[in-house]
């Protein structure tokens, strides 16, 4: 199964040559616009045109040169926005087409939305504007100094208030990524959390399964070693009995194992035993050879609730395979107790051993295991030896109305 690689995310600091042709070609625009507005208010007739020979001069050549230079130096505005800012707002004191290239960079210090450098820029670039059309290109009309000192502040305020508003909303948009970006890796947890704990669930069915098989199988071959003697029908039973429960117990594992190959996740174990399914779980064991007595109690096995029921059933399990490792031969006894809204008791016990066959080994998790499917239900769990010599498996289930 191929991966695909994962997309490069476009870096927010770096301009592709789209971002940059359009800035530049709105800078020129605008200086242009800017540039031609001053020549008409400045040489309204082409007398005085003619009149002032170095306005002239300056006006045609050199000021659009001094723009193209500020438009050159709007393109390095990320990587020294403060100084970049400063140079081009002082071009613009000797040459009107440098305003586009001025207003692009001011919008973009804006941005950065600190004011620490937007201000004293904004104050600049107010001096700056009140100077060229003073001294630079006087009006030949001019308005009151502190109506034009108001005029130009607004139109710079409004300037320096749309980079605010670009600056805001791309800090909200960031904002949004970084959320979209917690919440895809918080579920990426989840996900890889349920997943654990679904592997975890499924080697405690393996274990339960499996334990609850291959005791059986263990306890017949056992008989078949130490008992030379048994009649051919009881030989041919405990062959008969080897075989279905290996079986069984090949197809168990072959069905977990499918489930933990499954990377999807879409596979999923047989429906799990309740104690409606008790009966069948003391008739295997019965006809195993062990020796069972059921007190149950007066409980309708089909009242109880399926979570509770299926823990309940991993107990009596539990405790069957246990005995049949530490105690074969020894008779157990299997009691339950309980009602509606309050608990359900279940009890396993066995005495020692009894003739000459050999414990089987355990691993000592399956009783680990089944703590902590009793805590995870809600239970408690006692077990060990009593005085009276006899091993005791008490488990306490809520049971819900």
């Amino acid at each position: 199964m191929t991966t695909r690689p994962p997309r490069e995310e476009r870096d927010p600091d770096r301009l592709t040559w789209w971002d940059t042709t359009w800035r530049v070609g709105a800078a020129l625009l605008l200086g242009l616009f800017v540039w031609t507005l001053t020549a008409v208010m400045t040489f309204p007739s082409p007398e005085e045109e003619l009149s002032d020979t170095f306005r002239t001069f300056w006006l045609v050549l050199v000021d659009p040169v001094i723009g193209l230079v500020a438009t050159g130096l709007m393109i390095l505005r990320r990587r020294w926005p403060v100084p970049i800012a400063v140079v081009t707002t002082l071009l613009t004191g000797v040459s009107v087409f440098a305003a586009g290239a001025q207003s692009i960079v001011l919008v973009s210090l804006a941005t950065r939305r600190r004011w620490r450098e937007i201000v004293p820029v904004t104050a600049l670039s107010v001096l700056v504007s009140l100077v060229n059309t003073r001294v630079v290109y006087p009006d030949p009309e001019p308005l009151p100094l502190w109506v034009e000192a108001v005029l130009t502040a607004l139109i710079i305020i409004v300037t320096v208030a749309i980079g605010y508003a670009i600056g805001s909303r791309r800090a909200l948009v960031a904002s949004w990524v970084d959320r979209a970006r917690s919440a895809e890796a918080e579920q990426s947890a989840r996900v890889a959390q349920a997943q654990t704990a679904e592997r975890s669930r499924i080697a405690r069915e393996m274990h339960d399964v499996l334990a609850h098989r291959i005791s059986l199988v263990t306890m017949h071959s056992g008989l078949l070693t130490y008992r030379p003697d048994l009649p051919e029908g009881e030989r041919r039973k405990a062959i008969a009995a080897i075989d279905t429960n290996a079986r069984a117990a090949l197809t168990d594992l072959r069905e977990v194992l499918g489930v933990l190959r499954d990377e999807d996740g879409s596979g999923s174990l047989r429906p799990q035993h309740t104690l409606r399914d008790l009966p069948e779980l003391l008739d295997d064991a019965r006809a195993a050879g062990t020796r069972l007595t059921l007190d149950d109690g007066g409980v309708d096995l089909s009242s109880v609730p399926e979570s509770t029921g299926r823990t309940a059933y991993r107990v009596v399990q539990e405790g069957l395979t246990n005995a049949r490792k530490h105690a074969p031969g020894a008779a157990v006894t299997v009691t339950l107790s309980g009602r509606p809204g309050g608990v359900l008791r279940v009890e396993v016990v066995n005495p020692r051993a009894v003739g000459s066959q050999p414990a089987v080994p355990g691993s000592g998790l399956g009783l680990l295991g089944l703590a902590e499917r009793v805590e995870l239900a809600g239970g408690e769990m006692r077990h060990g030896w009593d005085t009276g010599d006899q091993h005791r498996l008490v488990v306490s289930l809520p049971w819900a109305t």
